[in-house]
């Protein structure tokens, strides 16, 4: 009978205990559910450029080309905000701010545009990724392909970029079946 009773005990203490930890569960579910609803837009610029490497399971951004081509040259940038695992999978977001900007952290364009409290009315945008450029005009595009890995819907030139990378120009449905020539120009104004 004691070996009964100790028994149930045990029992009784396990449901206890697994019970805490199904609520413990579910009320991180319902954070996770709170946290991962949209942010709401704070700011809206007119323009806004934005500059990515993949790099080593990090993806790097910048909203400065000066920085950009700094970071391209020497594998870093001496000012950042990290944000470990903040990727669509798991990646570490590192991005690049000029020294201007340096104490300004998360109100930072590229940080703010990741967050979703940022809006441009025009976007452009280059992710250098697997030996290739992707350029984009739309942000949606942009971070379709951050999370797809690649695009739906692209205009190709091999060879077409600064040293000698294949360029994709990344389209979606509106434009798929047209010549991105604007997007081209926009390109070669910066290379």
């Amino acid at each position: 009978m004691r070996l009964f009773s100790l028994f149930s005990a045990t029992m009784v203490a396990a449901s206890i205990a697994l019970t805490g930890c199904a609520t413990a569960e579910s009320k991180t579910a319902e954070s996770k559910m709170a946290n991962s609803e949209p942010a709401q837009v704070t700011e809206t610029v007119s323009s806004i450029t934005i500059f990515e490497d993949d790099n080593e399971g990090r993806i790097n951004q910048f909203y400065d080309q000066k920085t950009f081509k700094a970071y391209k040259a020497v594998g870093e940038t001496s000012f950042r905000l990290t944000r470990i695992g903040a990727g669509p999978n798991g990646e570490t977001v590192v991005f690049g701010l000029p020294k201007a900007d340096k104490k300004k952290g998360a109100n930072t364009p590229a940080a703010m545009l990741w967050d979703g409290k940022l809006e441009a009315t025009s976007f452009y945008g280059e992710m250098y990724k697997h030996g290739r450029i992707y350029v984009f005009d739309n942000k949606a595009d942009m971070d379709h392909v951050r999370h797809l890995g690649h695009p739906t819907y692209m205009y190709t030139q091999i060879g077409a970029g600064p040293k000698g990378e294949t360029v994709v120009y990344v389209l979606n449905k509106s434009n798929k079946k047209k010549k991105p020539v604007e997007l081209m120009d926009k390109f070669k104004s910066f290379h």
